[in-house]
């Protein structure tokens, strides 16, 4: 969102952020309608793919996967696979390897320790996200009112019992009021009216409420200063709550796209929108209830649901019931600057499912213009640990 969301975007996430938050899905472009989808990549069915030699992998491509399996390595190890397909220590003789590997032989180092895997029928469905750059300040000041909230201490998950589990198992966040009794959390309307504040929780203020909407969606980004300075916020935490895509509902009433005039259905005319019509667009956005919460991070790159910074180009956000977070992953789409290997390193609030990726495309203005128009379809593949197929009976 992110988003490194964020992804960013992320899902972001999913939110993202998901961990991660929900990530942003190119305006215009809806997803497939696609059927039902199973729990996990062992029940959606996982079977071998084809060899390397048909995908036309180069060193010179290989080189920022490999780049990032390097730096996805110490959680590979120590984290549990969701998806179900691997363990850690199926990935230890990989990353061992991994850490003297020449860069310039990337494309060898996958032939010799992957092995391609198809999850379902394969068929893949990919948006993008990026870093957005948006003004902000550290303190409030005229023109800077909007505030940035660090996660508030109030914001819990639910004890066992006392509410009923989300569909992954985990407990929903939200909140124990005064009475003892856990509640959901305050969404965006009581957020953004003023519930949190001057309880010491702003880390930031931004200028443009429709830009920090974006950023919120894409699940990190950073904020330029009047002085020239950049903080980089990264998420924190999600209040709990649903998130709804604004660009589908304009859609449906006719607000964007070729019907409406003046509004197109990209990013860029949403935020027209948005600006033009304030009272409108202020509606309009606090109907998407979710709220992300951010952190101000360090380092060369937005940090991403596995713990590790996602790389332009070379990180995407996943669903980790289908797919190991952390491991690469092969894409064969219509959208040719997507093509290629990738590694899964991050979540997103709308990256459910199997084969469905958020790619990541770094900060400024190209990232923005790629992500914000990216709509892929075609064909993806796992790269799983050789032998794995064959201990999971995949034929």
């Amino acid at each position: 969102m992110s988003g490194a969301s964020a992804r960013r975007l992320a899902a972001l996430a999913a939110i993202l952020l998901l961990a991660s938050c929900g990530r942003l899905i190119p305006e215009g472009r809806p997803p497939p309608n696609l059927p039902p989808a199973a729990a996990t990549a062992l029940l959606a069915g996982v079977r071998p793919g084809p060899a390397f030699a048909t995908l036309g992998l180069t060193s010179a491509s290989a080189a920022p996967a490999l780049n990032s399996f390097r730096e996805s390595c110490p959680r590979l190890l120590s984290r549990t696979d969701n998806s179900g397909l691997t363990r850690g220590f199926d990935w230890k003789p990989v990353c061992d390897s991994a850490t003297g590997w020449p860069i310039s032989d990337a494309k060898r180092f996958f032939e010799t320790w992957f092995e391609t895997a198809r999850v379902g029928d394969g068929s893949s469905y990919v948006t993008g996200y990026y870093e957005p750059e948006i003004a902000g300040s550290r303190t409030r000041r005229p023109g800077y009112d909007v505030p940035v909230y660090a996660r508030p201490p109030d914001l819990v998950r639910a004890r066992p019992g006392e509410a009923l589990p989300n569909d992954d198992g985990t407990m929903p966040l939200g909140r124990y009021g005064t009475s003892g009794a856990f509640a959901p959390y305050h969404d965006r309307a009581a957020i953004e009216g003023g519930v949190l504040m001057g309880k010491g929780l702003e880390i930031a203020w931004a200028a443009d409420e429709a830009e920090f909407f974006f950023l919120q969606v894409q699940g990190s980004g950073r904020l330029r200063t009047p002085d020239g300075n950049v903080i980089r916020i990264g998420f924190a935490a999600q209040n709990g709550m649903p998130y709804t895509g604004i660009g589908g509902l304009m859609r449906e009433r006719g607000l964007i796209g070729s019907g409406a005039g003046q509004y197109s259905g990209s990013m860029q005319g949403i935020l027209k929108y948005l600006r033009e019509q304030p009272d409108k667009g202020h509606a309009l956005m606090r109907e998407n209830r979710s709220y992300v919460f951010f952190r101000e991070v360090t380092g060369d790159g937005p940090v991403g649901a596995l713990g590790v910074p996602v790389r332009p180009r070379a990180s995407l956000a996943a669903d980790p019931a289908f797919v190991p977070l952390g491991a690469p992953v092969w894409l064969s789409l219509d959208r040719t600057e997507a093509s290629g290997l990738w590694v899964a390193q991050d979540t997103g609030g709308a990256i459910k499912g199997a084969n469905r990726f958020d790619s990541f495309w770094g900060a400024g203005p190209d990232a923005r213009r790629i992500a914000g128009g990216m709509s892929g379809r075609g064909e993806a593949l796992l790269l799983l640990p050789r032998g794995t197929l064959a201990r999971l009976g995949a034929r």
